[in-house]
């Protein structure tokens, strides 16, 4: 099978840069949005994709220099589907052999989910695909911090989508809600897949609304700007 280079992909793969810390990358087919977040020499990345396009997510960060200085990379997956965790074990090897320490982290429940590689939540088959499972080192509880040189980024648990499903916050001078397939620009991720819960979707909708949010940074489509307003509409249809 033949790997695609990164030219032969549409424009709007250019990265999309949320000064001063963050870098936005639509996902490409079946991906989730990657969202790479860097202060001094760590860095976050925001999901993975299915893995298959991972080629070109690394070529752009290495062509615009977002890696450069470095040395360690905490991936943190906001939910327990393929199609954001797919791409998890081909982007640690990636980045191991440039040298850089690799950690995951997720909220406990999608934790257990992806160590156990349980199939049934995660939906590799439906990819044509298997997943790999794989150590999670860092295991979150709701409202603890997760650390990435000196920017902490709050752990917001929001089940309905899947158990798992949580939020990162990052309260800095650009304030960023990183929400996976909780919410989306007009919508939500949708509830009739395992684990899935359309009563603590719309509970956690409530909670993620009381936040000071300047872009919300879904897990698909575009970023949601007014935060607030957008909560508001999608809660007033569920």
């Amino acid at each position: 099978m033949r790997i695609s280079s990164i030219e032969e992909f549409p424009r709007e793969l250019v990265p999309v840069e949320i000064p001063p810390h963050t870098v936005m990358l639509r996902g490409i087919g079946w991906d989730s949005n990657v969202y790479l977040v860097k202060d001094g020499s760590e860095a976050l990345i925001v999901d993975t994709g299915t893995g298959v396009n991972w080629h070109v997510y690394t070529e752009i960060w290495e062509r615009e220099g977002y890696l450069n200085g470095v040395e360690k990379v905490t991936i943190f997956n906001t939910h327990e589907h393929f199609d954001h965790v797919g791409g998890n074990s081909v982007l640690k090897d990636w980045l191991e052999g440039k040298g850089i320490k690799v950690l995951f982290a997720a909220h406990e429940v999608t934790a257990k989910t992806l160590e156990k590689g349980d199939d049934y939540v995660i939906l590799a088959y439906s990819y044509g695909r298997k997943f790999e499972p794989g150590k999670v080192d860092i295991h979150l509880k709701d409202g603890e911090i997760l650390r990435i040189g000196s920017l902490g980024l709050e752990l917001i648990h929001t089940p309905g989508h899947t158990a798992g499903s949580s939020c990162l916050y990052l309260n800095d001078e650009v304030k960023l809600m990183f929400t996976g397939d909780t919410v989306f620009k007009g919508t939500v991720g949708r509830t009739d897949l395992p684990t899935g819960n359309g009563w603590k979707l719309q509970e956690s909708l409530e909670r993620l609304r009381d936040y000071d949010v300047d872009f919300g940074l879904p897990g698909h489509g575009w970023v949601i700007k007014d935060w607030r307003k957008n909560i508001d509409e999608i809660l007033g249809w569920l």
